[in-house]
């Protein structure tokens, strides 16, 4: 994976969550804040979600989900399907 010197840079427990978000990012080649001003958050915010130092509330992980067309079970790592069927 392209990506996984960049995921160990996640902290805290949720290691497919952040290496996730940061690798979806990376697809798309957006900036964090590109990313952090269409989810209507600030750019730490953001930062923090990505390197591991915060969790994100429901409301922000729904917006990321919706931002990136990906189920919060596949952020999460309780599947393989990126997408709800």
């Amino acid at each position: 994976n392209k990506y996984n010197g960049l995921i160990s840079q996640c902290q805290g427990g949720f290691m497919d969550f952040c290496g996730k978000l940061l690798m979806l990012r990376k697809e798309r080649g957006l900036s964090q804040e590109a990313v952090a001003k269409h989810l209507d958050i600030t750019l730490r915010q953001y930062f923090r979600f990505e390197k591991g130092e915060q969790k994100p509330g429901f409301d922000n992980l729904r917006k990321i989900a919706v931002f990136y067309d990906v189920s919060t079970d596949w952020l999460f790592g309780r599947t393989e399907k990126r997408t709800l069927p």
